[in-house]
């Protein structure tokens, strides 16, 4: 889909493991949740895997190092190395030793993975604000963060000390549903300070910066869960990407969005990897994808037919950005989409 055409998702004749030479894989709510790994994405990371894709894992969360996802990964029974995982922590880093000099400290509020990725860029990690720290790096630490770490942040920010976010995605997904993640932690250090951090995740530049120096990939395809940063990032790199519907995204807010979020190719999980993607062909007013029909009547969005119910959602994504234009739909889908039984 190119940067100018966003009225509905694309179709492909062949497997998108073959039409692309790199996946870009987000990790939370796409390959596991929770510690656990979603349905179907072992058994279709390891067929892609097998005929030539080569796999990448770029996550926001910036909790684990590296090592750990990928061990993390392969207890799973998907094979990663540490050079395969690309993390915001990774992301902050380098845009932080772009601006600091060579051994400044830095004061973290997060985990293991960000310490990690300040020593290797030659930053020090310390842990008060009265270390006299020249910033402060801030990333997902975990349920466990001590509140604590919060005031540390504040202090050091008062003092004058340059902040900087790993990312700030408002939630996370896990087993047991959708949790605050660090752009909630953000928030509280936002408040408290008045000040605005430096970020680097998805969807900024630095982590598509920092993907691309690591992976050297030459046809990518972002896959995510969220349109607010796997989506809206593959769209500001200007590259094609795959939603999945495994996470935090709904039916009904794709339907809604508008075209920095409209992903390339939708599909229920990452099975669409290994398949051929269906044209949404427009056709009588409407937009037919497999058996079904999306049109827009008056202020109402009208689905029929039958079939796979992605197939549903794809032709009703058709009518409702068509309608939308540069715009985000305003129509309710609601009742379009819960016949789908998404």
């Amino acid at each position: 889909m190119s940067q100018q055409d966003r009225s509905r998702p694309l179709g492909s004749s062949v497997a998108l493991s073959e039409a692309y030479d790199t996946a870009l894989l987000d990790l939370d709510g796409v390959v596991y949740a929770g510690g656990h790994a979603i349905a179907h994405a072992v058994e279709s990371l390891t067929t892609a895997r097998a005929g030539g894709m080569h796999l990448a894992y770029v996550t926001n969360n910036a909790l684990r190092t590296p090592d750990a996802v990928a061990e993390h990964l392969t207890e799973l029974g998907v094979p990663a190395d540490p050079a395969d995982v690309i993390t915001s922590a990774q992301a902050v880093a380098r845009l932080m030793s772009d601006q600091l000099p060579s051994g400044a400290k830095v004061l973290v509020v997060g985990g293991e993975g960000l310490r990690v990725a300040l020593r290797e860029r030659g930053l020090e990690p310390v842990e008060s604000a009265d270390d006299d720290p020249v910033a402060v790096a801030q990333g997902f630490g975990g349920p466990d963060l001590p509140w604590g770490r919060f005031a540390e942040a504040a202090y050091a920010i008062s003092r004058g000390a340059v902040w900087f976010a790993s990312n700030t995605d408002l939630t996370i997904p896990g087993a047991r549903g959708i949790a605050p993640g660090n752009g909630a932690a953000v928030e509280v250090v936002r408040i408290a300070t008045g000040a605005e951090p430096q970020v680097a995740g998805k969807p900024l530049p630095p982590m598509h910066r920092e993907t691309v120096l690591r992976t050297g990939a030459k046809r990518p395809l972002v896959v995510g869960d969220r349109l607010d940063t796997d989506i809206e990032g593959a769209f500001n790199g200007g590259v094609d990407s795959l939603l999945v519907l495994t996470g935090v995204t709904d039916a009904a807010q794709l339907v809604a969005a508008e075209p920095k979020y409209r992903p390339t190719y939708v599909d229920r999980d990452l099975r669409g990897l290994l398949t051929g993607q269906p044209e949404v062909t427009e056709e009588d007013g409407g937009f037919r994808c497999g058996g079904w029909t999306a049109s827009v009547r008056g202020e109402a969005l009208v689905l029929g037919g039958e079939g796979d119910p992605i197939d549903g959602l794809r032709a009703l994504c058709g009518a409702a950005w068509t309608r939308a234009g540069d715009g985000s739909c305003g129509l309710d889908a609601a009742k379009a989409v819960a016949a789908l039984g998404l």
